[in-house]
């Protein structure tokens, strides 16, 4: 077994402890391996293990390394900054983009998602705890962005995605977790049709999957500490 692999293993073993503690069904969590700065060989790698989705911060970086690994079944994430001069590329390299958090980044994605390809799949991602420096749209915000995105026809409005910030407690990780869940279910109550809620990581997955958590994103846990990007954003 490779240190993927184990790596891999341990990271669904801490999934399946996290779901049974919480009273779910692990099948409710999807597991996304967040390769970014890894090259192909850790992509290969972790796919021989089992991992069939990544998540990638880096645009450009990311496009590069899917045609090296274009033989493969892979399902791609972009859940870095989207500016608006790579909105092209994540519209036609991507299956999902988890970091829309503003209108004319959606409507850029809606007009040049290829018409060959199915809708993208969208999550607004949201400030949950209201950082005056991080990304995301705000929680009061969150519903009229919704339903604006609902109204174009190259996405398709999956769900939420936040980054909280970091904290070692799992009792504060669960409440900010908890925020995300909260909204998520308003917005549904309100009638945007998610099934997503995209929130945990390395160091918070536990939390995250108690609070709701539909797909946790984890990088280091499965290729270890990361390396710098050799390409730009």
């Amino acid at each position: 077994m490779t240190t993927i692999a184990a790596r891999l293993k341990t990271v669904r073993e801490r999934i399946a402890h996290a779901c049974t503690d919480a009273g779910r069904d692990v099948n409710e969590v999807t597991l996304l391996a967040v390769s970014k700065t890894f090259g192909p060989d850790a992509v290969r790698e972790a796919h021989a293990a089992g991992a069939l989705s990544f998540g990638e911060n880096y645009i450009q970086e990311a496009v590069e390394k899917q045609a090296l690994l274009a033989g493969l079944p892979l399902e791609w994430h972009c859940i870095g900054p989207i500016q608006s001069n790579k909105t092209r590329l994540v519209a036609t390299h991507f299956a999902w983009a988890q970091t829309v958090d503003r209108l004319k980044i959606a409507q850029r994605l809606s007009e040049q998602r290829p018409p060959q390809l199915p809708p993208l799949n969208v999550c607004l991602q949201v400030n949950i705890d209201g950082g005056a420096n991080k990304s995301g749209v705000a929680p009061g915000e969150a519903l009229a962005l919704g339903r604006a995105i609902l109204a174009l026809p190259q996405l398709r409005l999956r769900g939420l995605m936040s980054i909280p910030e970091p904290t070692e407690d799992f009792a504060a990780q669960r409440t900010l977790h908890q925020r995300a869940r909260e909204l998520y279910e308003d917005l549904r109550a309100a009638g945007l049709p998610l099934d997503t809620l995209s929130m945990g990581m390395t160091d918070d997955l536990e939390a995250a999957i108690h609070a709701g958590s539909t797909m946790v994103r984890v990088g280091t846990a499965i290729f270890g500490s990361r390396a710098k990007p050799v390409t730009s954003a």
